[in-house]
């Protein structure tokens, strides 16, 4: 076992339970006697020596991440590129870490983060440096390879059907007269399993969503429109839950806006109005649309305990890798059995999740396109199941989340700008 310190960072879009990550891996290395420190906004901050001491945070303020949600320590979008491309940046965030006798580096991020953490992984390894890198699973979008679910996921997918379940309730109180039609936009850009675990809330025959539309099918107008009509006559209303990745039969988004983040990815315009806009120009109903966008992975209240025991387990795990001397591996998530509810934390390797996208499985949607089957179902509802309420202050009636001093530790190397380089 070497020694060292530790260098904990966030990376991409937050979830509801990173903190609860973050949380584990502090009070480990706290377990273990490692000295721990957070880059400030994710790889932006181990490139521009911005590190948070953690060992200047009480402890009742570490052990309030677990209930808070958002990105404690800020995360970033910001990728760094080939070794070749951008090897002059990997290099400087080598000599940030042998400045500080960083020995161990955790990344918690999705597909992208896994990648930038195999490429450190080759620069320690090609510059003599000697450093554990692991990477820590993170993404509501629950499209990692290999590991059951995704930390992040659980809690996102429980929000998706407790409000399109609620939305729904209104809308049927009011569709004699009013609303005939809910549309509600969830994230998904490539896999449609937040859309697909909207699909829990319909417990019943004509209970909402009654139409879910996937990035993984490609979008029929005519037949989506006879659907809705169809069910407005029957039920009175028509819910609909619709990914923000939906595609048409040429597979270019629908709500393409022409522009791409710092990842790469394209930049989606928002398909929930043009859906609920197309109903309303071929069909006339009367329409209300709803886009959660950044509630549906901010609302800690109503996160799911298999999730948040999840995202802890993963944080801890984390940790005890990079002490055992594991290099370019990451903690993921194996289930032993769903009846009852088993699970356990593997280590694999970052090269069998880095860059690999994981669709929604074919047998997962209905037939027609439009719904989830028995067998989504039987995958979805361990992952939402039981609560993990933050504390409530008793004066304001607001949850209680963690504060932070986020102390800096001092510079030791000349300042760097990103944007010179």
């Amino acid at each position: 076992m070497s020694k060292g310190n530790l260098l904990y960072a966030q990376s991409g879009g937050v979830t509801a339970v990173i903190n609860t990550t973050a949380c584990a891996v502090i009070e480990t290395c706290r377990k273990h006697r490692i000295r721990a420190y957070a880059a400030r906004n994710g790889i932006l901050g181990a490139l521009r020596e911005e590190l948070i001491d953690l060992s200047r945070e009480d402890r009742s303020a570490i052990a309030a991440l677990r209930h808070t949600p958002g990105g404690a320590f800020g995360s970033c979008r910001f990728k760094l590129k080939s070794l070749e491309i951008d090897r002059a940046r990997y290099e400087r965030l080598i000599a940030v870490l042998r400045a500080h006798d960083i020995r161990y580096f955790l990344y918690n991020g999705g597909n992208d983060s896994a990648d930038t953490s195999l490429k450190i992984s080759a620069i320690g390894k090609e510059l003599g440096y000697p450093l554990q890198v692991i990477g820590v699973p993170k993404t509501i979008d629950n499209d990692l390879p290999v590991t059951d679910s995704c930390p992040g996921f659980g809690s996102v997918a429980k929000y998706t059907a407790v409000s399109i379940g609620e939305a729904s309730l209104d809308v049927a109180s009011m569709c004699e007269s009013s609303t005939k039609v809910f549309v509600m936009e969830v994230m998904g850009r490539h896999a449609g399993w937040i859309a697909a675990a909207a699909g829990l809330a319909a417990t019943g025959k004509d209970a909402a969503p009654h139409i879910i539309l996937f990035p993984e099918v490609p979008f029929d107008e005519a037949a989506f429109l006879a659907r809705v009509e169809a069910t407005v006559k029957r039920v009175g209303y028509c819910s609909i839950v619709v990914s923000e990745g939906l595609k048409n039969a040429e597979g270019k988004f629908l709500a393409e806006a022409g522009s791409t983040d710092a990842f790469g990815h394209t930049q989606l315009g928002g398909v929930g109005p043009l859906i609920a806009q197309l109903v309303k120009s071929r069909l006339g109903y009367k329409y209300h649309w709803a886009v959660p966008d950044y509630l549906q992975r901010s609302a800690r209240h109503l996160a799911s305990k298999s999730d948040v025991e999840q995202a802890y387990a993963v944080g801890k795990a984390a940790v005890e890798y990079a002490l055992a001397g594991k290099n370019a591996e990451m903690p993921v998530i194996k289930r032993i059995s769903t009846t009852p509810f088993k699970w356990k934390i593997e280590a694999v390797p970052i090269t069998r999740i880095a860059n690999i996208e994981k669709k929604l499985p074919k047998n997962f949607i209905t037939r027609d396109g439009f719904n989830i089957t028995a067998a989504a179902r039987s995958y979805f509802e361990p992952l939402i199941r039981g609560e993990d309420r933050p504390p409530y202050d008793a004066t304001t009636g607001l949850p209680k989340y963690a504060q932070l001093k986020r102390v800096l530790v001092k510079k030791k190397l000349p300042r760097y700008s990103i944007a010179d380089k």
